[in-house]
């Protein structure tokens, strides 16, 4: 591939799943305001439960099926992998506009599940990503993928906050409004046909797996027959626990009245937070780690981020503390900022020390790590936030310095893939 259609190809991964992420950043902030109205009749302890698990739905999803839509697009390809996702994602929406037509809990539950199935083939973008670029271009090209989740993250709140979808005191009263869904239904099957008329194979002949098998770990065992790999796999856990966390009580942090040690947010400056955080993320990824990525390794790069998210979670401790909001906006930068140098750094590392046949089905495995630190991580969080405001992003904190000496010792440990034959 020519390096102008290697351009072209990256530039097409990154609108398709920014345009899918667009939608899914419209339709997460809503979940827990439509589940709680059609949970209205429910215990206190049981609407809690019950829209935790709705949220963790999706994560479990991904949990499950990365690895096999991975180890999928190893055999048949990238790209049909990634339009079935994203049809998938299309009627997920729009089964969403549905159940909140319906007022249907029961297809609300179904939507989300469905959406974190077509979700989980993010790793087959990611496959993707490294099929079209060099050892040296790769942390940047995985930086694409975190960028489009940026902008996602901060431009579908946004659509919700400032637009006809605000949310208000009033909404959550009212009968449910199926036009979020619908709206993100029409982004996804967008997504959908510009990587039908547009989207070439990345997957070059004669490189896919030859396994009959979906989903038998081997994947796993492929990840962990690399020691440095492993590694890199458990590194990302922790990263991403911590991050969950941080992220799952930040909304009930600013909600919480200023007598009870909250922020007293109202769900619109809710949504503006987290578009806030998206815009950071972008940055973050799209600018910084895209410019760095030339002059410092990945291992650098990783462990520099680990060091900056440990300072952003006592900085997010400390503005809980004395319920500063100035404290917090600059902690939020600061722990964002760190995030986003270690996740694309991590991915980079991972692929590039994986055998390029088996590489979709490892990095599912990376992600489906990641998945079940998002499904672990917010029940920690907010256990711990019953306890303590801060304990959540103490905890964090103290798991940074684990995190930051696994990728130590997996820079010194292992190197890149190179082929027997070679």
């Amino acid at each position: 591939m020519s390096e102008a259609n290697r351009k072209t190809a990256l530039g097409i991964v990154f609108l398709t799943v920014f345009i899918d992420l667009l939608g899914f950043g419209l339709v997460l902030p809503l979940l827990p305001i439509y589940a709680k109205v059609l949970m209205a009749e429910f215990s206190p302890a049981a609407r809690g439960a019950s829209i935790g698990a709705l949220m963790a739905s999706f994560s479990a999803m991904q949990f499950v099926f990365a690895p096999l839509w991975g180890r999928l697009s190893d055999r048949i390809g990238r790209r049909p992998v990634l339009m079935v996702g994203l049809a998938g994602s299309t009627f997920a929406y729009f089964l969403f506009a549905v159940a909140a037509w319906e007022e249907s809990l029961l297809l609300l539950f179904i939507s989300r599940i469905g959406a974190g199935i077509a979700g989980a083939t993010i790793p087959t973008a990611q496959a993707y990503i490294a099929d079209v670029t060099d050892f040296e271009n790769r942390a940047r090209g995985m930086a694409l993928i975190g960028a489009a989740f940026g902008l996602g993250f901060t431009f579908g709140p946004l659509v919700g906050a400032l637009g006809f979808l605000a949310v208000d005191e009033q909404f959550a009263a009212t009968t449910l409004n199926p036009w979020p869904g619908y709206l993100a239904c029409l982004l996804s099957g967008s997504a959908l046909l510009v990587a039908f008329f547009k989207l070439p194979e990345s997957l070059r002949p004669g490189s896919a797996s030859a396994t009959r098998h979906a989903f038998d770990f081997a994947a796993l065992r492929d990840a962990l027959a690399v020691p440095s790999v492993g590694l890199l796999v458990a590194t990302f856990f922790v990263f991403v626990f911590g991050f969950a966390c941080f992220e799952s009580t930040l909304s009930v942090l600013l909600d919480r009245e200023t007598s009870a040690g909250g922020f007293d947010f109202r769900p619109r400056g809710i949504l503006l937070m987290f578009a806030y955080i998206g815009l950071t993320l972008t940055f973050a990824q799209g600018f910084l780690v895209r410019r760095l990525s030339k002059r410092w390794p990945e291992t650098s790069l990783a462990m520099a981020g680990g060091c900056v998210s440990l300072v952003g979670f006592v900085l997010l401790a400390a503005a809980s503390h004395v319920h500063s909001f100035p404290l917090l906006m600059v902690a939020l930068f600061v722990e964002v900022t760190g995030f986003a140098f270690v996740t694309p750094s991590v991915q980079s590392l991972i692929s590039r020390r994986s055998d390029p046949a088996k590489q979709g089905g490892i990095l599912g495995v990376a992600q489906s790590a990641g998945s079940l630190a998002r499904i672990v991580g917010p029940l920690v969080g907010n256990t711990l936030f019953e306890v303590s405001s801060t304990l959540p992003f103490w905890s964090a904190a103290v798991l940074m310095a684990p995190a930051i000496a696994m990728i130590v010792a997996a820079s010194r440990s292992g190197k890149d893939f190179t082929s027997p034959n070679e």
